[in-house]
């Protein structure tokens, strides 16, 4: 069974505040097949004991280490915790308490000691998270339906959702109907479908209005617009055009998946863009040191990291000056995570990319709220 619980930016944000003397960040890829979970188990121990010897290195205590190894064991006989698998386990060890988030991302593997945890690969989880909702609505039928990577997708259960137009305005002024998605006498008939996409947007907004999940509308190119003029809810360019009434939900989903393709494609694309435009005006950097004393000093707009790549050292927590570290250690940290947590919590859009996406493939690309240099 494929399971996936992906935290919100705000976990992410608070995980970046913890400190600790022993904070171990271990990332490994998994599978969603039960039966092949034991190579991921031997895989976690061998992480594990990574972990271990860098903390032994740096003379942490008997006792803090004992209890991460004790928590370990107890993740790695749960039975049930395996059996519920995706393609990739995040966790975050303290000796007082242990996080896990099973993730549809194909990350690397990575172990990382410190006294913060190392939350860049996390990141990748909610730049690209591959789910969304999409929108199905003709005069016939309205559903909303959840898609999630590799998930079977599914009808959620909306409360005052309308079945369709004629649960809404009465089966009399619905005679008209024809199974293309539209109704003769459009123009006579628009007041009632002015008046039921309303109904489904006021129903949707509990829900729609409180996810970070962009929403995708499968209608017709006149009911899209319709929607997209009376809701506060925003909704993807593209649309699965047409009457979704014949589409089953997977096929739904199979549609949306080259949507959000597109969509993320766009948003590393306009990242591109800017960057180009704001390099003219001193507010671009792909220098370290640079974007540590910005992020330090609350002044990065937007960031690409890559996801994969870790630079050791530290960051002063006044000034952002960067130490660079020699080797990976129980002491420093990767700093361009730590760049990362820092524009997170100063309201920053940061993404989690791969190398080829960042402009000139460096480990990272700013774009500055005011000039530079």
């Amino acid at each position: 069974m494929y399971y996936v619980d992906i935290p919100s930016a705000r976990e992410i944000g608070d995980l970046s505040l913890l400190r600790s003397k022993a904070c171990v960040s271990i990332y490994l890829p998994t599978t969603p097949l039960s039966r092949e979970t034991e190579a991921s188990r031997i895989n976690l121990r061998n992480l594990l004991k990574k972990a271990i010897s860098q903390l032994k290195e740096a003379n942490f205590d008997k006792r803090g280490i004992a209890s991460l190894e004790e928590q370990v064991e107890e993740l790695l006989v749960d039975e049930d915790f395996w059996s519920h698998q995706a393609n990739s386990l995040a966790l975050f060890l303290r000796p007082e308490s242990m996080r896990t988030y099973r993730l549809a991302n194909k990350l690397s593997e990575i172990v990382e000691v410190s006294d913060r945890f190392h939350l860049k690969p996390l990141l990748r989880a909610i730049t690209f998270p591959h789910s969304a909702y999409v929108l199905a609505i003709s005069e016939m039928a309205v559903r909303l339906i959840e898609v999630s990577a590799d998930l079977p997708a599914r009808v959620v259960d909306v409360p005052e959702l309308p079945k369709d137009l004629e649960d809404l305005v009465g089966k009399a002024t619905t005679k008209d109907y024809s199974n293309l998605g539209h109704m003769h006498g459009a123009q006579g008939h628009k007041p009632y479908l002015t008046r039921y996409v309303r109904k489904i947007n006021k129903a949707l907004r509990p829900i729609l209005l409180n996810s970070d999940r962009p929403l995708i509308l499968a209608t017709t190119n006149s009911l899209a617009a319709l929607f997209r003029s009376m809701s506060a809810v925003p909704t993807l360019a593209k649309i699965i055009a047409g009457n979704p009434d014949h589409l089953s939900e997977s096929e739904l989903a199979a549609a949306a998946r080259p949507v959000l393709d597109a969509h993320y494609a766009d948003l590393i694309e306009d990242f591109h863009r800017l960057f180009e435009e704001r390099t003219g005006q001193r507010r671009t950097t792909t220098d370290i040191s640079d974007a540590a004393r910005l992020a330090t000093y609350g002044g990065i707009d937007r960031l690409l990291v890559d996801i994969d790549s870790v630079v050791d050292g530290f960051i002063d927590e006044e000034t952002g000056e960067v130490t660079f570290g020699s080797k990976s250690d129980a002491i420093n940290y990767g700093i361009v995570d730590e760049i990362a947590g820092r524009a997170l919590r100063s309201g920053a859009k940061v993404m989690a990319v791969r190398r080829k996406d960042i402009p000139g493939r460096h480990d990272l690309a700013v774009i500055s709220r005011y000039p530079t240099g």
